[in-house]
């Protein structure tokens, strides 16, 4: 590991991080230390990075702003590349915008709206990054990004190729670069003229219903669970009787049960344990087993 750090810091001495603590990287406020972490600042930084790491066969984790993710207590052995605010440049050509992976997708549709261009604005209250949005196909409120996505510019097999929307694959929070492992580097989105202020209204709406039904003061990782077919996870789960169910510092929502939050103090420990009680009550009353939406990484 000592090698790598090494050679990182011969790339970019400032973007290196010796034995991160993720829950300062994380939207939850939990998880252990990283052994390594590094920022890319470009497509060849990160090229660089994981050449570095698969010579020297050491795992490797990509992660963006850190929201939709859990890293358990134990932290996570080898190196963790994420892909924020040095990779986030972001441009308006025409009815296209163009970013990079660390863009934050709120960012990408706020400059969308600036410019008087319309189709991103259900992605201006997702709290996470466009490299993990798309390779997640994230979306809220009817809206997708497969619905708008041009092209995707993706590390696949250690070969940067540029996918249209059909070569990706995107379904339901499920892309191709996803199932295989590829890393987005960046994309395209192909929007339509509209009024800034109209579109802006419609942002605002969203907002305000954002605020009015999800607990946007506790830190979270956003919904915690799939939507099964045919249901929707924090109906089934209230169904339950499982609002404000605790564990630790880890509580199902008050305010929405599809959330679960960290009212102070929370572990990974916790908030496992709590997925792992909700996903028990929910099956056995209701025959739905849930899938988690957020990602777990790391050791206990």
């Amino acid at each position: 590991m000592q090698h790598l750090l090494n050679t990182l810091r011969n790339i970019a001495p400032d973007r290196v991080l010796e034995n991160a603590p993720m829950s300062r990287y994380t939207t939850f406020r939990v998880g252990g230390p990283a052994d390594a972490l590094f920022f890319p600042a470009s497509v060849e930084e990160l090229q660089r990075a994981l050449a570095a790491a698969k010579a020297q066969g050491i795992q490797v984790c990509l992660i963006g702003n850190g929201s939709n993710l859990i890293v358990r207590d134990g932290g996570i052995r080898g190196l963790v590349i994420a892909l924020g605010e040095p990779f986030s440049e972001l441009r308006v050509e025409g009815a296209q915008v163009w970013a990079q992976a660390g863009a934050r997708l709120s960012a990408v549709a706020a400059a969308a709206q600036r410019a008087g261009l319309t189709g991103l604005e259900f992605a201006s209250g997702i709290p996470g990054t466009l490299g993990g949005g798309c390779a997640m196909n994230a979306g809220a409120y009817g809206g997708e990004l497969k619905d708008v996505l041009l092209w995707a510019d993706v590390l696949l097999d250690g070969e940067l190729r540029r996918l249209c929307r059909d070569e990706m694959e995107m379904g339901y929070r499920s892309t191709m670069p996803l199932r295989r492992g590829a890393i987005v580097v960046s994309a395209c989105f192909e929007l339509r003229r509209d009024d800034p202020e109209a579109i802006q209204e419609r942002m605002r709406d969203l907002a305000n219903r954002r605020r009015a039904k999800q607990p946007l003061n506790l830190p979270s990782a956003g919904s915690t669970f799939k939507r099964p077919e045919g249901h929707f996870a924090g109906a089934l789960i209230e169904q339950c009787e499982l609002k404000g169910c605790t564990i630790g510092g880890a509580q199902v929502s008050e305010k929405h049960a599809g959330f679960i939050v960290n009212v102070g103090d929370a572990t990974a420990a916790d908030i496992l344990r709590l997925i792992e009680h909700v996903q028990r009550v929910v099956q056995a009353q209701t025959g739905v087993l849930l899938e988690t939406e957020v990602r777990i990484l790391g050791e206990n």
